[in-house]
């Protein structure tokens, strides 16, 4: 298992593959985690490489690859017992294609680090279909949302339409509508009045099971 360093690195190292396509640059990494000189960085980059997580891409600046992800990315199990979890609830399914209704079932529960989700509230949705495929949300993975009434334009959000539909989009706010765009071609723009959607919360994290 990881240390708790060793897994936020990996983390912010995922998801800016992800994001970005480039990680990001080690001064950058020494202030997302807090150490204080870029050696700690470079420690930890050695110790996921010699674990078979992530390589170096030779003669590309900041190029790492992902390998293989560590058992307690995908288990949401604690790496080691001196790490603080927060439970939030999990919820039903969210469409990634066409809305379905809201399911709100909060029988079921996700730990994760507390650290990685920062301050505000939170919840858990497990994805259906493929309009996100392109943003790097695929059906069958869990989004942990932070709740907010607000996002900004290009924002990837849970939408709330006409008080029972609900679904995973990009926002877009402009000349006074609202629209929710796929991050697939295949799926259509879908555009309304500001009095037929609600924001439910912002995407703030994504976990895959492997």
């Amino acid at each position: 298992m990881l240390t708790k360093q060793q897994l936020r690195l990996f983390m912010i190292i995922d998801d800016s593959l992800k994001k970005d396509g480039v990680c990001p640059s080690f001064e950058e990494m020494k202030n997302i985690i807090g150490l204080k000189s870029k050696s700690g960085i470079h420690r930890l980059i050695k110790s996921l490489e010699e674990r078979g997580f992530i390589k170096q891409i030779p003669n590309k600046a900041r190029a790492l690859e992902i390998l293989k992800y560590p058992e307690n990315f995908a288990t949401n199990q604690p790496v080691n017992d001196n790490i603080k979890m927060t439970t939030i609830p999990l919820y039903g399914k969210i469409a990634a294609g066409t809305p379905i209704t809201a399911i709100a079932d909060t029988t079921e529960t996700m730990d994760i680090p507390s650290d990685m989700l920062g301050i505000g509230k939170f919840y858990a949705l497990k994805v259906e279909g493929d309009s996100m495929i392109e943003a790097g949300i695929h059906s069958g993975d869990r989004v942990i949302i932070q709740e907010t009434p607000n996002a900004e334009n290009g924002t990837i959000v849970v939408a709330l339409i006409d008080n029972e539909e609900v679904t995973l989009k990009y926002i877009y706010k402009k000349d006074g509508s609202i629209a929710l765009k796929p991050a697939n071609p295949n799926y259509q723009t879908r555009i309304f009045s500001p009095d037929r959607v609600k924001i439910q919360g912002k995407l703030a994290m994504l976990i895959r099971h492997y």
